[in-house]
């Protein structure tokens, strides 16, 4: 009887596994390649009328086709058939700026072309379609064995893939990737095609863009227009190509139609993009280490410097525009890592991680080959992870605290320079002439402000004094710091006060002097301090770092094969890495904490129950006020009369998602997904259905603001509007 016990137990076991991982509702970032054969009947019976093809085909026109991967951080839909696509407002942010001047201030007062000779040509800006996705995994793995050593696996690995991405663009004008996707259990071949001519068309002001500010960044209830408007140039033969007055909009293989239908509570959605980073399938180790140790080392670090750029940028609009987009960088993660270990916590995220640790353990404890090959791996991540937390901080610092001042990574950009120079002094290149050039542009000081840089100086080395024992820092900036006595407000002093990197006139003759007096600059305190920080975390942290983080990645790989071995009933999407995906769910409101209820869509009479006059904020343009209260909607507001600008649902979504369109049923754009609410963005980590969702901008608000507010209507006239 008790032999019979026994066996019923560890036969249950793994039933009651299966059941604890099986992927929550709406969970999942699916490659869209695979949706025929993984998802397709549950987006069907959650109310999807498309089929497979039509979201993803490399035969025929398909959703694919008008979804671009923007800037390469963020996602943008083709909405014409003249290249016009719509992005979210703090993806074209930079390129906003880039525009502006103190006379033309785009960012405060928008900027609308009237015709195409008014819009506004973007260097560096790009797009890229997936052409095709493809398995390449036995290719990759081609010419590995069982006995090969990690070192000849990474080889033939490299090799494979390089020979792959050649082979696959090949007297074409595409380009190509692989990528590694569960840990390296699997590799995908992504075939592009990337435009360079991309042209700014519209963005509304910042009161209305960014309404609300960094107060209402990743919360809900939202109120903001978060879009704006590029179009694609192509060559004649609608190919990239690079800028020319003489090129023409492109001719897209797919458009997007746009709906004025709206949604209601429980209509299916789908979201189409390019999902940046999530690590759903850490181990406990890791969860513990982001959520009390790393997230609030960063949060703490970057309240500083927000405080710093805040009061400046009050001060001046000068500091204002050229320290917007770096505001923006640095506020965004600032607030998602606060969201995400606070959520992390209220989803009891670690004991979670720990009691599925012990079922996976116990699922194996009967089957002797499990056994062998998985027994000792979470002894094996509590090895690697008591050393790594160490240098994750070490890091953390790194990158937060001294990497945070811009004297510092000014400083460090002349490194290469400095290497280059002595190699033309020996004979040996000739890219020191041309690079000189270019730092004789002085680009960096058209988003510099001193001033500011030396409170941040001062706040950063103060933490760093106070954090980092002294065996732990570099020798050099130990002994800058020893001689003042500890003291940030005098080192500070000491090297703003004896360098030419922070300021326009002495830097201008340090780039004219350089090749005469090198030894002179590399003696700078600047400069050597910031060599010195290099050379010590390049020699005796990152190496190390780096090594961990192998040995972390090859039990991740081992760890998620282990569960898809044992959990044969889940259907595992693998981890965000900025490729395409597809993530579907619901219309959902959802309640945040006891006794709150969020309604799942804001309207424009939220926007004016926050309005605070001349507010940073909450301001609110006067015309927009006047559409108001004249209740000129058009053809946009609700069938309630409403004008409704944001709604939530439960997709999976991450950074990158932002500007992905957000589809209803049918494949019909409702709205452009711009953020996630603040109690879900621990959604990277863990998924929890009750708390998760995205945030969306409704299209009808977007479009409400470019034909009603800006007077761009004639934009409208490309589209295909489905009513």
């Amino acid at each position: 009887m008790a032999t019979k016990l026994y066996y019923m137990k560890h036969l249950l076991l793994p039933i009651l596994l299966i059941g604890s991982l099986l992927a929550k509702a709406d969970e999942g970032m699916w490659l869209p390649q695979l949706l025929s054969a993984m998802n397709i009947k549950d987006m069907k019976k959650n109310g999807l009328k498309l089929t497979a093809e039509q979201i993803y085909s490399i035969n025929k026109s398909s959703l694919k086709d008008a979804i671009v991967q923007f800037g390469g951080g963020c996602t943008g839909e083709v909405v014409s058939s003249q290249g016009l696509l719509i992005t979210n407002h703090h993806c074209g942010y930079s390129s906003i700026a880039f525009h502006s001047s103190v006379e033309k201030d785009y960012l405060t007062k928008g900027y609308w072309a009237m015709n195409k000779n008014e819009e506004l040509y973007t260097p560096n800006l790009t797009v890229t379609f997936i052409n095709r996705i493809e398995d390449v995994t036995a290719k990759v793995m081609k010419g590995i064995t069982a006995n090969s050593t990690e070192a000849r696996v990474d080889s033939i690995t490299k090799a494979n893939i390089k020979q792959l991405e050649k082979d696959a663009v090949t007297g074409t004008h595409y380009e190509a990737f692989v990528r590694p996707f569960f840990y390296g259990n699997e590799y995908y071949l992504f075939v592009t095609e990337t435009f360079k001519d991309i042209r700014m068309v519209g963005a509304p002001p910042s009161a209305i863009g960014k309404f609300g500010g960094e107060s209402d960044n990743w919360m809900w209830p939202r109120h903001n227009a978060d879009f704006s408007v590029f179009r694609i140039y192509a060559g004649k033969d609608n190919k990239p190509a690079e800028y020319s007055p003489d090129n023409v909009p492109y001719t897209p293989k797919h458009v997007v139609p746009v709906s004025l239908k709206g949604y209601k509570e429980g209509d299916f959605t789908m979201v189409y993009g390019f999902p940046g980073r999530t690590q759903e399938y850490l181990s406990s180790y890791a969860v513990d280490m982001i959520m009390n140790e790393s997230d609030p080392l960063k949060v703490a670090l970057r309240e500083k410097r927000l405080n710093i750029m805040n009061a400046d940028m009050r001060q001046s609009d000068a500091v204002r525009i050229n320290y917007a987009t770096k505001y923006a960088g640095i506020a965004n993660y600032y607030k998602k890592w606060m969201g995400e270990m606070n959520g992390l916590k209220k989803y009891d995220a670690l004991s979670k991680k720990q009691a599925f640790e012990k079922q996976f353990m116990a699922a194996i404890a009967g089957e002797p080959a499990k056994q062998e090959k998985y027994g000792n791996l979470f002894n094996q991540f509590e090895k690697v992870y008591t050393e790594y937390r160490v240098l994750n901080k070490q890091v953390d610092y790194y990158s937060e605290c001294l990497m945070a001042i811009e004297a510092f990574t000014y400083a460090r950009s002349y490194i290469n320079l400095m290497g280059e120079l002595k190699k033309k002094q020996k004979g040996l290149t000739n890219t020191f002439d041309t690079n000189l050039a270019e730092y004789k542009k002085l680009a960096f000081y058209k988003a510099y402000n001193q001033p500011t840089d030396i409170k941040i100086c001062r706040a950063m080395l103060e933490e760093y004094i106070k954090g980092v024992a002294s065996a732990n820092r570099p020798p050099v900036l130990d002994s800058f710091i020893v001689a003042n006595g500890s003291d940030a407000k005098k080192l500070t002093d000491f090297l703003f006060a004896n360098t030419s990197f922070v300021d326009k006139a002495k830097t201008e003759a340090m780039l004219n002097d350089i090749e005469k007096y090198p030894n002179l600059y590399e003696r700078d305190p600047v400069f050597y301090v910031t060599n010195a920080i290099i050379k010590y975390y390049s020699t005796s942290v990152f190496p190390q770092f780096q090594y961990d983080e192998r040995e972390i990645n090859e039990l991740q790989k081992l760890y998620i094969k282990g569960q898809q071995e044992v959990i044969k009933d889940k259907k595992f999407y693998p981890d965000a890495n900025s490729t395409l995906r597809v993530a579907y769910g619901k219309v959902s409101s959802y309640e945040p904490k006891d006794g709150v209820m969020y309604n799942y869509y804001t309207t424009l009479d939220g926007i004016m129950e926050k309005y605070i006059p001349g507010d940073e904020e909450f301001d609110v343009p006067a015309k927009l006020i006047d559409l108001y209260k004249k209740k000129d909607f058009g053809q946009y507001a609700n069938a309630d009369g409403k004008m409704q600008v944001a709604f939530t649902a439960s997709n999976h979504t991450t950074g990158g998602n932002s500007g992905s369109p957000v589809f209803n049923a049918k494949g019909e754009l409702i709205g452009t997904n711009f953020d996630r609410n603040w109690e879900g963005t621990m959604s990277d980590i863990m998924y929890n259905p009750n708390q998760c969702r995205n945030i969306t901008l409704d299209v009808r608000y977007t479009l409400f603001i470019i034909d009603k507010f800006a007077g761009a209507g004639y934009l409208l006239n490309e589209m295909k509007l489905v009513k």
